[in-house]
């Protein structure tokens, strides 16, 4: 039996490639169930998000040929075509990269926590679709466990790596408690949307939104439990607001020092932490003149990735020797497989012997002899036949000269070495 990862990624192929080898989310159960209606494959799980399309299968052999042709049917692809940009892992390095993979090891970027969810709904649909075995099963089991374990004992995931989230870094060196303060988003694009987001993580309770369209500004503070107001009403609110975080595509600066003067006025002076992430900038740069006012641009939250991507990358090797020893122990664990059969066959053909020792120590006690004698007879007559057939087989290979064997044998029943 071999453990295959199969499939392709943004590191190994552009996006115009990967779209074509992608799976809708509700064709993906019908999809495992015909791949594995063609034989050779007993369990698969499908993987696909914007950045990679992959497979986990167990297979008879260790070819991933039935794979690759699978896949090139299903999108009527030649696998010419897609051969270039697949990569294939089989038993220890598919579980290695399955890990690596849930651990955001492998992501576009370095410890992003989303993959792992996706990977759990692959492992769901696969689930449902029938298409998981005791193999796939016990990965994925291992693969959320070991996630858990790396996003746990490093730092993969804390620092900051997007303008998003060095925002949000950013304001909790000022403020220790986000909870406690009012967030004013000026804006309504993505990248305003995923600071209310790692906000709203952060336990942020109140968020106005103010954009030049309302609607978008109703539809992004929805999301949040927010208020959304016209931009023509953001210098009056200004008074409210303990961070500020701005976004918009305008050319001019929409933020002045005198609309910042008034609201510190009315604030008694109490701080304002400002993030200008537009690029012309929002906020006019004289409003860091004021000694309450804590204002970042965009230049300053890129020294914040840097730094976040140093540590992450830090992080990120401490998570390599945790998949290192998990996939030992994975790998134990498959190996261990191969004595269930030969386990089960040795119970089997033991308790068919003692079946019949205890049906004529029965038979012996109904004919009335004493049970102290037959007591004595039936384990010594129990020993003899568990004992018969390994014991012939020890002295066959010591006839033959296999000392091997027999240094097995004594590890097997856990002897001493009586030199």
């Amino acid at each position: 039996m071999t453990l295959l990862a199969f499939g392709i990624n943004h590191k190994t192929a552009p996006v115009d490639i990967r779209e074509k080898v992608a799976f809708a989310p509700e064709k993906v159960e019908a999809a495992l169930r015909d791949l594995l209606s063609r034989g050779a494959i007993n369990e698969a799980a499908i993987l696909s998000t914007c950045n990679r399309t992959e497979l986990y299968c167990t297979l008879d052999a260790a070819d991933s040929k039935p794979v690759m042709e699978w896949l090139g049917n299903y999108h009527h692809l030649a696998t010419d075509a897609m051969a270039p940009y697949i990569y294939t892992h089989t038993d220890n390095r598919a579980v290695q990269h399955i890990l690596r993979v849930a651990s955001g090891l492998d992501s576009l970027v370095l410890g992003e926590p989303q993959i792992l969810g996706q990977i759990k709904d692959a492992y769901a649909t696969a689930s449902h679709a029938g298409t998981i075995g005791l193999q796939l099963n016990r990965l994925f089991q291992h693969t959320f466990s070991v996630a858990k374990q790396v996003r746990t004992d490093t730092a993969i995931g804390a620092s900051p790596v997007s303008v998003a989230f060095a925002a949000v870094s950013l304001a909790k060196r000022i403020f220790a408690r986000l909870d406690e303060h009012t967030v004013l988003l000026i804006g309504a694009g993505e990248t305003i949307e995923l600071v209310a987001r790692h906000l709203k993580e952060q336990g942020v309770k109140k968020i106005i939104v103010a954009n030049r369209t309302v609607e978008r500004a109703e539809a992004l503070a929805k999301q949040f439990s927010g208020e959304a107001i016209p931009l023509v009403q953001m210098p009056d609110r200004l008074v409210d607001a303990d961070i500020i975080i701005s976004s918009t595509a305008s050319q001019l600066p929409i933020l002045g020092k005198g609309a910042v003067e008034r609201a510190l006025k009315q604030r008694k002076h109490r701080p304002m932490f400002m993030v200008d992430i537009a690029v012309p900038r929002d906020i006019e740069p004289e409003v860091a003149e004021f000694g309450d006012v804590y204002l970042y641009t965009v230049d300053d939250l890129h020294e914040v990735i840097e730094e976040g991507l140093q540590s992450r990358a830090e992080a990120a090797q401490k998570a390599e020797e945790i998949i290192d020893l998990q996939v030992d122990h994975f790998m134990g664990w498959l190996r261990s497989l191969q004595a269930v059969n030969v386990i089960r066959q040795y119970r089997l053909q033991s308790e068919q012997i003692r079946d019949e020792v205890l049906a004529e120590a029965q038979r012996q006690l109904s004919n009335g002899k004493d049970p102290q004698q037959v007591l004595l007879e039936t384990t010594r007559l129990l020993t003899n036949k568990l004992l018969h057939e390994p014991t012939a087989q020890m002295n066959k290979a010591a006839y033959e000269g296999r000392s091997h064997f027999l240094d097995q044998a004594r590890e097997l029943f856990n002897l001493k070495d009586d030199h």
